[in-house]
């Protein structure tokens, strides 16, 4: 592989990568080892964070990038939340709702296709806020069991924030949809 070649597709490989941290990431959860899945955690966001700005910077954006990103963001979010309920931290409620509206998207996304109308997916201000609200809360879960912090009132204000912010970002990409479908 060239060394050009290599840089264009640094972007695509980081995002590779945080697809690879999730299996073990989850698995540091159901262990618990709870510091390493913190970091690892940590490491993940960074790659995120990472791998846009390289693909913007450099203009390094591909087709397979604007798939593979946010594939690997919804993996790695929707495994924590699901891992953080078997182990008993999180209430299945939470997990559902963050689940459902991924599900919700993906589903209206494919109909859309399916009936020749495909919808671009641009990300919504509610909707960046409910990521950041999502990782911010999954990272301070991490962090308090890691540290064994109690999980105390912060706990239960930002379980209802994150969900408040979910059901907001899945209507506001519904509305979007029907919209769009002209329904």
């Amino acid at each position: 592989m060239n060394p050009h070649h290599l840089l264009a597709s640094l972007p695509n490989l980081i995002s590779l990568g945080r697809l690879v941290l999730v299996p073990i990431i989850v698995s540091l959860i159901i262990q618990p080892e709870w510091g390493l899945a913190l970091i690892l955690f940590v490491v993940a966001g960074v790659s995120d964070a990472v791998d846009g700005w390289l693909a913007k910077r450099f203009n390094l954006r591909t087709e397979l990038g604007a798939y593979l990103d946010p594939i690997a963001d919804k993996a790695l979010l929707v495994s924590i939340f699901v891992s953080l309920a078997v182990v008993g931290v999180l209430p299945a409620t939470i997990v559902i709702l963050v689940v459902s509206r991924d599900v919700m998207i993906v589903g209206a996304v494919m109909v859309s296709w399916l009936l020749d109308k495909p919808v671009a997916i641009r990300p919504l201000l509610v909707s960046k806020l409910n990521t950041l609200a999502q990782i911010s809360f999954a990272s301070a879960v991490l962090a308090a069991k890691a540290f064994a912090f109690p999980l105390g009132m912060w706990f239960t204000v930002s379980l209802y924030v994150v969900a408040a912010l979910t059901l907001a970002s899945a209507a506001a990409y519904l509305t979007q949809w029907v919209r769009h479908m002209d329904l």
